[in-house]
């Protein structure tokens, strides 16, 4: 991921329409890798399985989450309580994030990157290769660790068998 070294004011983030998206710390822009066919359609999945399969939460893709005021992130997938929806984007914690790696990402900052949604308060982070077929689980209270095939990805009540997004 390259990052700018000019600083950008917030208001201009906010008013920009970078493609592929871009995340805001502290001034600094973080350009989203270009997703890849199987991360769209991961992506997508993930999209429909939780919208459509768990009624009082709704799902959104690409939906830009505040932090704080210096700190705007995009998770591939946020999930949110449907009847605590923030517009225009969430600046409480929500419920899940999925963040899903494409070729150019690296574990270790992705990693990192939900230790930042977990100081904000979303209890667990998804974290999915669909390269290499594998997903994570990160919470707050276990860290991370591996879902092997036939596992489940969970943020209660929320249930996705690993198997399902590979299959």
């Amino acid at each position: 991921m390259a990052a700018s070294t000019t600083l950008i004011p917030v208001d201009e983030y906010l008013q920009a329409n970078y493609k592929p998206a871009c995340e805001y710390r502290e001034g600094i822009l973080t350009q989203k890798p270009m997703p890849t066919r199987k991360h769209a359609r991961l992506q997508g999945l993930l999209f429909k399985l939780i919208d459509d399969g768990f009624p009082g939460f709704e799902a959104a893709t690409e939906l830009t989450v505040r932090l704080n005021e210096h700190r705007y992130l995009v998770p591939d997938v946020a999930v949110e309580l449907a009847d605590r929806t923030q517009d225009p984007y969430p600046t409480e914690a929500i419920h899940l994030c999925v963040e899903i790696l494409s070729p150019n990402d690296r574990l270790s900052e992705v990693i990192a990157k939900g230790e930042e949604y977990h100081a904000w308060g979303v209890p667990t982070v998804w974290i999915i290769d669909p390269d290499q077929r594998t997903a994570w689980q990160f919470t707050r209270n276990h860290g991370l660790h591996e879902i092997p095939a036939g596992g489940t990805l969970t943020a209660a009540p929320i249930a996705i068998p690993v198997d399902a997004l590979f299959g």
